[in-house]
């Protein structure tokens, strides 16, 4: 077997059109679903349609062995708005690496991707991003986010609706400077053929991994329409200074004997365990072998393609746990090579046992060994809300104290850090970031309770002023971590999922935005932006290195519940002192600080950079589940 590219599977021209495959072409190459069958010889043939869907084949090509495991095909005349599909005798596909395709994705389409290009793509550029204190990530669902008659929006869950000015607006009020987009390539487990049925998911189930999901565009019938309008969003979200970052799922695909990998090589992007079966990382029945030369080649082809086609900021991993580290940096690496500032992060873990050694795959205890990604903390998540196992038994933000030291190992960035006892850390009882910008500090996302559901589900009859506390508290020790910040959309309006855990099959009605909470509840939003304003203005609060947190953050003395620590003399940072207090406890709590004059700029759910008040230093009070931030 050999590597070779998937890349270029369609060369359009006006004159001619070249098909490529990567496929077997001898018989010692049809192993797995082949191996009980009598094959002559491996063959493949080409076959062109008028329509992405039905309908029969206009034109069948014999494709030509072009070398060890390459076939090639070149059919003369402007193929562009027919559609093909790849025949190996286990069925038609689109192949691995279709750059447009027919509605449902069952169908290559020949396309002219110039055509596809918005006006002044050429000029679109990814968003400098001098350091990753820069990096504030939101992460949204396209139906999510646009879908409810609330937003206004016209292009509701769709590509467009991030090009409309009322979105535009809110995400640059917020303060955010990424979004972090749930799977958009053509997963399989929506029928774009009817979208009236308002079937929806999340996305996790890939079907073609380097096209626009049809079901996000205005029309999933025209191959160009996905693409320009995907465009257009990267290209409107860019002018705003917003970065795109893309969820990649990489881990498996949507089935695994209908997938375009199996089809065209079998068996040579998937792992299987010692008895032959395939092996179930992923907890969907396949995992797929970054380790191999063909996945491995392919994963890093795929993101080249998003970044220099799509313009694409940085990758969210999904299940990175999955992949082998030898293929991460070698993705790192690459990445580097069209721009460093893209920004690679992933799940530190697996969703069952992988049929590979776990000291060589990419899970947390082995991030020091892959630097420049980073990884979620649930650590820090936990440390807040409970664990993920019992969405019922809460954690500090319940005033249930014993999480204190995870909470300031996130707070550290998860590095090693004298004033952390790492044998206390929840999960990790070694630090598992070289670097804070290795960590993700998060306390809520798609795939779990939203933070308020979670707050109700472990404290029983709480109420709404209670809940906005603990809601603001939570993201005040995200936001000023060391690590990258990360948020869930919505929050900012104190979503709710009607306490739904797993809601990727759910209805609008559980997944949606309410729009009008920014009305209802306009302290949230004022708190999140200031928040985020806060941590942008002040070097302080992350990008820094881990030598410097080391010798600049000091932890004050662990209470139960309760969490605070000085900022000192941090490079670049206008404030000489700085100190956090988060307060978890239903009632107020003294601390002792540094005498001196302080400039209180967060106290009781408000922040203002100019100062709520000054008091002097000795004592200070810090009220009932609420942060305070004082500088000198």
């Amino acid at each position: 077997m050999a590597a070779q590219k998937t890349f270029d599977e369609m060369v359009y021209s006006k004159n001619q059109t070249i098909f490529n495959l990567n496929a077997p072409t001898t018989k010692d190459g049809l192993a797995g679903i082949d191996k009980q069958r009598k094959v002559n010889k491996p063959s493949v043939k080409l076959r062109i349609y008028n329509d992405g869907i039905g309908g029969k084949t206009v034109k069948t090509v014999k494709m030509k062995r072009n070398g060890q495991d390459r076939w090639t095909a070149s059919v003369k005349g402007d193929l562009k708005g027919k559609y093909y599909t790849f025949d190996i005798s286990r069925g038609e596909t689109p192949g691995v690496f279709a750059k447009a395709v027919g509605v449902n994705g069952q169908r290559g389409a020949v396309v002219d991707l110039s055509d596809t290009n918005p006006v002044g793509w050429a000029r679109d550029k990814r968003v400098p991003t001098p350091s990753t204190r820069d990096i504030i990530i939101y992460e949204m669902h396209h139906r999510d986010f646009s879908i409810d008659a609330s937003s206004g929006l016209q292009h509701k869950g769709k590509f467009l609706a991030l090009t409309e000015p009322k979105a535009i607006e809110h995400l640059k009020s917020l303060g955010i400077t990424a979004v972090h987009l749930l799977p958009s390539f053509d997963y399989a487990s929506v029928d774009e053929t009817k979208l009236e049925q308002n079937k929806y998911n999340w996305g996790y189930d890939p079907l073609n991994y380097n096209v626009p999901e049809g079901s996000y565009s205005t029309n999933p019938y025209n191959p160009t329409a996905r693409i320009r309008e995907f465009k257009q969003m990267v290209q409107a979200l860019h002018k705003a200074g917003i970065r795109v970052f893309l969820d990649v799922v990489y881990n498996h695909t949507f089935d695994m004997d209908g997938s375009g990998f199996q089809r065209t090589y079998p068996d040579k992007y998937y792992r299987f365990t010692p008895d032959g079966k395939p092996s179930n990382g992923s907890g969907c029945k396949n995992e797929t072998a970054s380790e191999q030369p063909l996945m491995r080649q392919f994963m890093v082809e795929s993101m080249r393609y998003w970044v220099n086609e799509y313009h694409i900021d940085g990758f969210r991993v999904d299940l990175m746990g999955i992949h082998d580290i030898e293929t991460m940096n070698t993705i790192r690496k690459e990445l580097d090579k069209i721009d460093p500032t893209i920004f690679m992060y992933g799940e530190g873990w697996s969703a069952g046992q992988c049929a590979y050694p776990i000291e060589k795959l990419a899970i947390k205890a082995n991030m020091q060994q892959m630097p420049r990604i980073a990884a979620f903390s649930d650590e820090i998540r936990d440390a807040l809300r409970g664990p993920f196992s019992d969405e019922s038994k809460g954690a500090f933000l319940a005033g249930i104290p014993g999480e204190e030291e995870s909470l300031k190992y996130g707070i550290a960035g998860g590095i090693a850090h004298p004033d952390v006892d790492q044998t206390k850390v929840n999960y990790s009882k070694a630090p598992f970031a070289g670097d804070p910008s290795q960590l993700i500090s998060y306390v809520s996302c798609h795939d779990d309770m939203c933070l308020v559901d979670r707050l109700r589900a472990e404290i029983p009859g709480i109420d709404e002023r209670e809940l906005i506390r603990l809601d603001l508290l939570a993201q005040t020790a995200v936001f000023t971590s060391q690590g990258v910040p990360f948020m869930l959309s919505g929050e900012e309006m104190l979503r709710n999922k009607k306490g739904v855990h797993n809601s990727f099959e759910s209805p609008d009605s559980i997944n949606h935005l309410d729009w009008d909470n920014l009305q209802r509840y306009p302290q949230v939003f004022d708190y999140y932006s200031n928040l985020i304003s806060l941590r942008k203005h002040h070097p302080a609060f992350g990008g820094q290195s881990a030598e410097t947190v080391r010798e600049h953050l000091r932890f004050f003395p662990t209470q139960p519940c309760f969490v605070g620590y000085q900022l000192t003399d941090m490079p670049n940072e206008p404030w000489k002192n700085i100190i956090v207090l988060l307060n978890a406890n239903r009632d107020a709590k003294e601390v002792s600080m540094p005498d001196g004059q302080w400039t209180v700029v967060c106290c009781d759910g408000v922040i203002n950079e100019a100062g709520l008040e000054t008091i002097n230093g000795g004592k200070v009070v810090v009220d009932a589940q609420s942060a305070l931030i004082l500088h000198d």
